[in-house]
């Protein structure tokens, strides 16, 4: 028999990984009600035709396809079947993929219902991905994200709101980040003021990689693009000032860049009454490689200052996007939003132990019982805890108490209740604190009493 074994780029979660996992989604669900943004789901499976094309090119070749059912290749394109031509092949063998991401489902989603909500729409979703990227250390094939997006205003205080979302649900998770702001019509405005506008999107794909591999190996893929040395070097400079004035002065020429410049000082102007308890900073080399956004732009990263060994990418991003939903017909329909990478702020906070403590509780108090007279009382005990909406449990049996000891510990129950003939006779419950090791007789309407203290 073979070893059992998962797919690359996926993961299991055990009970007290799920219960940690659980505490940033409830927090993040929590934020997203309390801005006004309302739940939707949509199917893991989309058609390909509304994934591919919104993504870049290097987008499309991380979507997961999925094969025709039955005998996918009696339908296969014969001559490229013949030429081992995979992409000329793929729309014969496939017509699904799993979703890339929440953002495009909703666009698909926004066209084809939009008689059934009312616009603007503020809608949350909290739902797995995939991506065929190669796994690495914050990076994997399957993950979850949380998503908040507006759809269907030009309004700038929805940037403002996004980003109060950001710092409230960080500050919310004591995780210390620093929100990158920039816009994609200054990265235009850096591409007109260079003679690059046709190559715009290369540039900023080639920008995207900025952190990854470094400034000198973007300038050769710079120039791979077919600029020289000097437009290269140029474009590098101006990404890399901090000054929205500055950057203005350098933009002046560009109607395009002073408009991103003008809306970048608009949010700031909402963002002025707001008091943050993150960093907010502008960064022009933020580009965010995805091709359907169009105006602000926003990354979130941990704190270096506050976790200087820590190494991780984004946590969470997200930006404005004018037109996504023409795509399916839907015109005029700008939307703007940001995604929660869970999995890497689960790694963040586990590595970095920012879980409390009690979070890793799973239930209230653990039974254990001397034999078969006080095991029936204590099953009657929890029966009444768990009506009262106490968390409780039982061990099955009255097997020896080591044993069930052993159990109680790794449940990691708080306190542990001890039930023998002396409890049952007197009517009381046995509570042994498992920190402190005081035990203390209790009749059950002061346990329920102390439990939800």
């Amino acid at each position: 028999m073979s070893k059992p074994a998962i797919a690359k780029g996926t993961r299991d979660f055990l009970p007290s990984e799920v219960i940690k996992r659980n505490y940033i989604f409830d927090h993040i669900k929590e934020v997203f009600k309390t801005y006004g943004y309302l739940p939707i789901e949509t199917p893991a499976i989309e058609l390909l035709q509304t994934l591919t094309g919104k993504y870049g090119d290097e987008g499309d070749k991380l979507l997961f396809k999925i094969l025709n059912n039955g005998d996918y290749l009696a339908k296969a394109n014969p001559a490229a079947l013949a030429k081992k031509d995979s992409n000329a092949m793929l729309s014969s063998i496939s017509r699904r993929g799993l979703r890339y991401d929440l953002t495009v489902p909703l666009a698909r989603y926004v066209s084809m219902h939009q008689n059934d909500i009312q616009f603007p729409f503020k809608r949350y979703a909290i739902q797995p991905v995939w991506r065929a990227d190669r796994p690495q250390k914050g990076r994997y094939q399957e993950f979850y994200q949380c998503d908040a997006d507006v759809v269907g205003s030009d309004s700038l205080m929805y940037e403002a709101e996004l980003l109060q979302v950001l710092d409230t649900v960080y500050a919310r998770l004591d995780l210390d980040v620093i929100i990158k702001l920039n816009n994609r019509k200054i990265l235009q405005g850096i591409a007109e003021v260079t003679g690059q506008s046709d190559n715009f999107i290369g540039v900023t794909v080639a920008i995207d990689k900025l952190d990854k591999i470094g400034r000198d190996k973007v300038a050769i893929e710079l120039t791979n693009l077919g600029m020289d040395d000097n437009a290269a070097s140029t474009i590098l400079d101006l990404i890399q000032l901090h000054d929205i004035n500055l950057i203005a002065t350098k933009l002046s020429d560009s109607e395009t860049g002073m408009l991103g410049v003008s809306e970048m000082k608009e949010v700031m102007d909402y963002m002025s009454d707001y008091t943050l308890k993150n960093k907010i900073e502008f960064d022009f080399t933020l580009a965010r490689g995805l091709s359907y956004y169009t105006g602000c732009i926003i990354e979130v990263v941990a704190d270096t200052a506050t976790y200087p060994d820590l190494k991780m990418g984004s946590l969470s991003g997200g930006g404005r996007y004018a037109d996504l939903t023409s795509m399916f017909g839907l015109k005029d329909m700008s939307g703007v939003g940001v995604s929660f990478g869970a999995e890497r702020i689960y790694d963040v906070m586990e590595e970095c132990n920012l879980f409390p403590e009690s979070v890793t509780k799973s239930i209230d108090i653990f039974f254990v019982s001397f034999d078969t007279e006080s095991h029936r009382y204590a099953c009657r005990q929890v029966s009444a805890l768990r009506a009262a909406g106490i968390s409780a449990d039982i061990y099955p049996e009255n097997t020896k108490m080591k044993k069930q000891m052993k159990y109680a510990n790794g449940t990691a129950a708080p306190y542990v209740a001890i039930i023998g003939s002396d409890e049952v006779e007197a009517g009381v419950i046995a509570v042994k604190e498992m920190v402190t090791g005081d035990q203390v007789n209790f009749s059950l309407a002061q346990l329920i009493e102390k439990l939800k203290a």
